[in-house]
């Protein structure tokens, strides 16, 4: 596999806090690669910057072998980069089917001034319910967002990353707020992704990421003490001391 995401030497500050030091980092093509770490260890920040959110102080950022570093984040949608779970783009007075079909029409870089809904466009309804069939949330299609629960929340967002035609997604702590049962029903989808799309995973929960990761990076105080397989860091004795406890 080839690298679809490097970054090399991010440094980014806040005041006297160093957010990301010297993160250089790489995401081969069709993996899932978490990256995990304490509260406080720069995940957000690191994801900030690569989905365009902040500007890193140093260091580069390439996708697809070229430079985005300084590119907004919508630059980067464009490029095929997409950000779900943290800052959420549901709206929640629409169906399900409209907030997908409007990633569609985004996406095919539509004029958002039509009069007639998205919904109504056959081959952006087509494209959208292909979508929601992808994460099991067909048979809701005409439901109002604000009715779903928070696990079907997060169903919907990827089914607007996938939608949005996104070569790599950033998950930004998917699992959160979810119970057992929705934690387990996410895992299983994103499972079935694996290999079709190229994922950063950011989470807490070491359960899941154990169970998707192909590679993870483990960030501390702002810089990456480890990269390798669940295996790999699983053993890895400077990770156990400084975040996955001992046993």
């Amino acid at each position: 596999m080839s690298a679809i995401l490097n970054t090399s030497a991010l440094c980014k500050s806040f005041g006297g806090v160093t957010a990301t030091d010297n993160v250089s980092l790489e995401v081969e093509a069709g993996e899932l690669h978490a990256i995990i770490g304490p509260n406080g260890a720069g995940k957000t920040t690191l994801i900030s910057q690569l989905s365009g959110a902040l500007r890193p102080d140093s260091g580069v950022i390439e996708f697809k072998g070229q430079d985005i570093t300084t590119q907004p984040a919508h630059k980067r949608a464009r490029l095929g980069i997409t950000r779900s779970f943290q800052i959420t783009s549901l709206v929640m007075g629409m169906s399900v089917l409209d907030n997908v079909a409007l990633a569609v029409q985004a996406r095919d870089g539509h004029s958002f001034r039509f009069i007639k809904p998205a919904r109504k466009i056959r081959h952006l309804r087509d494209a959208a319910m292909q979508s929601l069939a992808h994460v099991g949330l067909d048979a809701r299609a005409d439901t109002a967002t604000s009715a779903l629960s928070h696990g079907e929340h997060r169903q919907m967002e990827i089914a607007i990353a996938l939608a949005s035609g996104a070569d790599l997604m950033l998950l930004d702590e998917p699992m959160a707020g979810l119970g057992p049962e929705e934690s387990n029903t996410l895992v299983s989808f994103l499972k079935t992704l694996k290999g079709q799309r190229t994922i950063l995973l950011i989470e807490h929960d070491m359960d899941a990421v154990f169970a998707l990761a192909d590679r993870i990076s483990v960030l501390v105080y702002g810089r990456i003490i480890a990269t390798g397989t669940p295996g790999e860091i699983r053993n890895n004795a400077d990770v156990r001391h400084a975040y996955l406890g001992e046993e």
